[in-house]
């Protein structure tokens, strides 16, 4: 794997070099896009807006607009602006994982040592295991500056990016329901429903099965094979009581159990 960031982790007065990989790739079916007419390639340009001509990436510069002209920007100005911040992730804080919401979660990385790093970065990983705790740091990657908590999964630090508070809209613009809406019965049926439906999780018996009907009608078209177009039928109860399609759908599941 190719490293997206060199730096080092900051615990403390102990520097923990580190590499930072990507620690997903996507699953996607890799598509091109085409001329309809003849299947050419469709390529992007960088052009100039004033001459219409294309612009080599190693001539292009950021601005910043302050209303009467720009002001461009190099790599020295960026780290100017946090020199420590743009080598170093900084562990400012220690928290139970459990009290960030999921809304919060970004893209996840994981954390490797250089050679340096190895015994710093062992000790940190079983400092965090034994405490249950997970380190709350700040880092700029490309250009920006990036909340983030460090935990431990299996032997690897993983580096999960988060978002700053300030970038979740609230809720109070939207329509939702007071608890008051709620029956006891209804309630204690649905929990009665959402048990039999529980179990333990394991990401593995997940799998994106889009993508991979999507590649037999491809596979399929590449042969010149016709294909049909689903019908999609959504099967509701027939009842239109809460209640009723709440015991309709813990009877199905029964059988299909059975």
């Amino acid at each position: 794997m190719k490293p997206l960031w060199t730096g080092a982790i900051g615990f403390g007065l102990v520097n923990i070099p580190v590499k930072l990989y990507s620690a997903t790739e996507s699953s996607d079916v890799d598509l091109d896009m085409l001329d309809k007419k003849d299947h050419s390639h469709i390529k992007y340009l960088r052009v100039n807006e004033k001459t219409g001509k294309e612009v080599t990436l190693n001539n292009i510069v950021k601005g910043y607009d302050t209303g009467s002209k720009y002001v461009v920007l190099d790599e020295l100005d960026f780290e100017k602006a946090g020199a420590e911040k743009t080598k170093l992730i900084e562990i400012t804080d220690f928290v139970n994982q459990e009290e960030i919401d999921s809304v919060y979660y970004e893209m996840p990385y994981y954390l490797a040592p250089e050679k340096s790093g190895i015994r710093p970065y062992a000790l940190l990983r079983e400092a965090l295991i034994k405490t249950k705790r997970a380190g709350v740091a700040s880092f700029v990657m490309r250009n920006k500056e990036h909340l983030a908590i460090l935990r431990v999964s299996g032997n690897a630090i993983i580096l999960n990016r988060i978002r700053f508070h300030e970038e979740i809209r609230p809720t109070t613009e939207l329509a939702l329901p007071a608890k008051t809406v709620v029956k006891p019965a209804e309630l204690k049926m649905a929990i009665a429903l959402v048990d039999q439906l529980s179990g333990k999780f394991d990401i593995s018996g997940y799998k994106d099965s889009y993508n991979a009907s999507l590649m037999k009608v491809i596979n399929a078209k590449a042969k010149g094979k016709k294909t049909v177009v689903p019908v999609m039928k959504v099967v509701h109860s027939k009842a239109k009581d809460l209640m009723e399609q709440l015991k309709a759908s813990i009877e199905t599941k029964r059988k299909k159990a059975s």
